[in-house]
């Protein structure tokens, strides 16, 4: 980010606004392979010229592995009975397509909450995985903390738990004054400024705003101003 802006002449901005993970773009091609409404190439690469894809990640990890990765990034349940369906799949025909994943998932599935499809949180556990997507928030959201002017402000909008997470933790970390041990003869007026401060409460859409824009529904807005 820093590169880029020293490219143009920038050194410091007055706003960043994140919008964290995959665009509705991508999830609407089918040959990005990262929706399981559609048939395509099991690839989820955000960057499609580098990297192993999603099939070529299924077709050689080990079930333990493949069952850590939906547990953690997908909060699956069924995590351990889904690994061993792919690697049972596997063994009669290596995984090629987004079909194909997201009916070996719903084999494993037994239930789901209302109105979402049994492979959602496998699908989103591979996408967050194979783009190493919490690894590269964590790297961006000090460096953009780090380009702000005194008073401006970074936004951060996020999709799942696992993202908010991260957000919420960096906010409050940047916003809190050094903790120094009891007893030690400073003044708070004299401990060092917080980088940043929280800016309201998180933001979640309406009602009104999920009906025009079903896929906003987990959307969790945070911001934070520079001090």
């Amino acid at each position: 980010m820093r590169q880029e802006l020293a490219v143009r002449g920038v050194r410091e901005v007055a706003g960043v606004l994140l919008d964290i993970g995959v665009s509705s773009p991508q999830l609407d091609q089918p040959g990005r392979g990262f929706s399981f409404m559609n048939e395509g190439p099991l690839d989820m690469r955000m960057d499609t010229t580098r990297g192993e894809t999603a099939a070529e990640w299924l077709n050689r990890a080990d079930e333990a592995l493949i069952r850590e990765v939906i547990a953690t990034y997908g909060e699956e349940r069924f995590a351990k009975g889904i690994a061993a369906k792919i690697v049972a799949a596997r063994a009669v025909e290596p995984f090629r397509t987004t079909r194909q994943l997201a009916e070996v998932v719903g084999r494993a599935v037994r239930t789901r909450e209302p109105g979402q499809h049994p492979a959602t949180r496998t699908f989103q556990a591979l996408r967050i995985f194979i783009n190493q997507e919490l690894e590269e928030l964590e790297v961006t959201l000090p460096a953009a903390a780090d380009l702000l002017k005194p008073g401006g402000r970074l936004a951060v909008i996020s999709f799942h738990s696992l993202e908010d997470r991260i957000v919420k933790n960096f906010i409050r970390e940047r916003s809190t004054a050094d903790r120094l041990p009891r007893g030690v003869p400073v003044r708070a007026a004299e401990l060092p400024t917080p980088q940043l401060k929280a800016i309201g409460r998180a933001v979640k859409p309406s009602e009104a705003e999920v009906r025009r824009n079903p896929r906003a529904r987990s959307a969790v807005l945070r911001v934070a101003e520079k001090n």
